[in-house]
């Protein structure tokens, strides 16, 4: 029997794929560039095809049905030997993408999401160069740097992908103990901007306080789950310290937002094909 008779339309075999991935036909419609109708006429055609539902919709999601599960295990590594392939054919080499980041959020937010770039990526390598210190973009120390603040740096290009929202925080036996005396659990920066911006958000004073500089943000953070005193939360990197309630706000002041945040910052020039795959794939994960 001739192999084509049982072959799907391609486009609804990579809308199946995607939409199985993500669980979500809206990120899927996203990733491919398409409208969320066309992702949905795409897996009815397919659906069609096979005689066979593949999803169960339901108001607020979505799941594979056991049908659809199954075929999705069957397919998925099939469309990426085809791309891999592909990428041979195309004489495209693996490429290795020099990221310089804080330590904190290679840890605490990137790290648990790294496998989905590399999964939809495998011929970039990733390589990640954590350090207090900022990376020399400009100067190709790295491919990019991911870094924390307000932007402002020179002789490269920064835009913000992710705000942060800040709160001090503590652990709960410091909060009954009385939170005025600190002392102040801060990462060491050029200047302490998020305690002062908080300061004049939330009007309280803090200036009698002591404070005590530790080397990067994991340590400030983990300083704080063990009573030692008040750190800045946050609550991008700290989500799930909150849940566990191993930390908890230490004032009843409403969180501060404001331009602080997380910003990709690459090289004046053009960048290569490696960074803007990475630069897209961060700022849809950020979104989503």
């Amino acid at each position: 029997m001739p192999l084509h008779q049982d072959l799907p339309p391609l486009m609804a075999l990579r809308a199946f794929e995607a939409v199985a991935r993500h669980l979500s036909f809206i990120k899927a419609a996203d990733e491919l560039s398409v409208t969320q109708s066309a992702i949905s006429h795409q897996v009815q055609k397919l659906e069609e095809c096979l005689n066979l539902r593949l999803f169960v919709r339901r108001t607020r999601a979505i799941d594979l049905t056991p049908a659809g599960a199954a075929y999705y295990r069957q397919i998925e590594p099939a469309l990426a030997a085809i791309a891999q392939a592909t990428r041979q054919l195309r004489g495209e080499q693996p490429a290795t993408l020099r990221i310089g980041l804080l330590a904190s959020f290679a840890t605490l937010w990137l790290a648990p999401r790294l496998a989905d770039f590399n999964a939809k990526h495998p011929h970039i390598h990733v390589e990640l160069l954590p350090a207090v210190q900022l990376a020399d973009v400009g100067g190709g120390e790295v491919d990019l740097a991911i870094r924390y603040g307000k932007g402002g740096w020179q002789k490269v290009r920064a835009r913000r992908f992710m705000s942060e929202t800040l709160t001090p925080v503590c652990s709960p036996a410091a909060k009954a103990k009385g939170v005025n005396n600190g002392p102040l659990l801060m990462a060491k920066s050029h200047q302490p901007f998020e305690w002062i911006d908080w300061q004049q958000h939330s009007g309280i004073d803090l200036a009698h306080v002591p404070s005590v500089m530790l080397h990067d943000y994991n340590i400030v953070v983990e300083a704080a789950v063990a009573g030692q005193g008040i750190a800045m939360g946050r609550q991008r990197l700290i989500e799930r310290r909150l849940k566990e309630g191993a930390l908890v706000p230490a004032f009843d002041t409403p969180p501060m937002h404001s331009e602080i945040g997380y910003w990709l910052v690459t090289p004046e020039r053009p960048p290569s094909l490696a960074v803007q795959s990475f630069c897209q794939w961060l700022e849809a994960i950020a979104d989503a």
